[in-house]
């Protein structure tokens, strides 16, 4: 805590007029940022060549001929991971210059999920979180399940009303954050998460369920495979009038580059489809918006999406941490 107030002193994040009134705001603090006032309250964000991602507003990329360089920013955190290590270590001295910053290393954790490197790629885990959320409801020695779901029974909207719904609420948002690494509940808790207005107590089963499956799989993860191959392969699936209540089409897809999932989703839809096919339909195009909007530098045809990768890039990335 110390260490931070100094940061922010040296810095100047608070600084005052000779009135007393407030010349400079904590950026991280600032929750309406149309009141501000450029030249006043706020100036031109420091950014050394890099452009802000489409698809991610925390990832920045930045080119120069062949030399790539991705940034992940969450409030004062870094990933950064480049082509080559001048670059990297070029990008993090132009940030120390500006900022008080900490080199912490090759990345091993952030934002509770931990990264295991190798020469073959990275393997991205949640087990801490998991444990973490099961200690909560007291399942760790609980009996785990094989599956996450009931495949025979839908959720609907019968049933006895939940007897705290505030505590549901909780599990289904932290059970959300945990399909970053774990796609394989990704349709389930997206089925949770469909009554949140109205709960019943099959839904409070069906989130048990889900618990269990994960005290048998805290060891599962994503694994992010080196590779060259430069092509998107996209899956897509629908199941059509799947809702007993709403009697709306659910789709889902998943895109890999290579043995690599990169992306994943499963979505309830906003109308109704009149057949299996218009419900089909609705999922491939969310698919091809995904794969679209997640190509940096690509080109479509009818065939396929190409993703310009560079041959030569770094595996490595390091974690850090700003002090300001």
């Amino acid at each position: 805590m110390d260490e931070e107030y100094h940061a922010l002193i040296s810095n100047g994040t608070w600084k005052f007029n000779a009135d007393g009134s407030m010349a400079r705001y904590k950026a991280r603090l600032v929750a309406n940022g149309k009141s501000q006032q450029i030249g006043i309250d706020c100036d031109e964000t420091f950014s050394p060549g890099f452009q802000r991602s489409r698809c991610d507003s925390s990832l920045f990329v930045y080119h120069h001929g062949s030399s790539t360089s991705y940034l992940l920013l969450y409030v004062d955190d870094i990933i950064l991971t480049a082509s080559s290590t001048s670059l990297l270590q070029t990008i993090i001295g132009q940030l120390s210059r500006e900022f008080s910053m900490t080199d912490l290393g090759d990345l091993n954790y952030f934002l509770g999920i931990s990264a295991t490197c190798s020469s073959t790629g990275m393997f991205l885990s949640q087990k801490n979180y998991s444990i973490y959320i099961l200690k909560h409801v007291d399942m760790v020695h609980g009996k785990p399940c094989r599956t996450p779901t009931d495949t025979l029974s839908k959720l609907d909207d019968t049933g006895p009303p939940v007897a705290d719904p505030t505590l549901y609420r909780s599990f289904a948002g932290a059970l959300q954050y945990l399909t970053f690494t774990r796609p394989d509940i990704s349709y389930v808790v997206q089925q949770i998460c469909l009554f949140m207005h109205d709960l019943r107590e099959p839904h409070f089963l069906a989130l048990k369920c889900i618990l269990r499956y994960l005290r048998g799989t805290l060891d599962h993860g994503l694994q992010i495979h080196v590779t060259s191959t430069d092509g998107l392969v996209a899956y897509s699936d629908a199941d059509w009038d799947g809702c007993p209540t709403t009697h709306r089409s659910t789709s889902g897809y998943c895109v890999f580059l290579c043995d690599n999932l990169l992306s994943w989703s499963s979505k309830h839809h906003e109308v109704i489809s009149r057949s299996s096919a218009e419900a089909e339909y609705q999922g491939v195009a969310n698919v091809v918006a995904e794969t679209c909007c997640n190509v940096p530098i690509g080109r479509t045809n009818n065939k396929h999406i190409i993703w310009k990768q560079n041959q030569h890039q770094s595996q490595k990335a390091i974690l850090i941490s700003s002090e300001r």
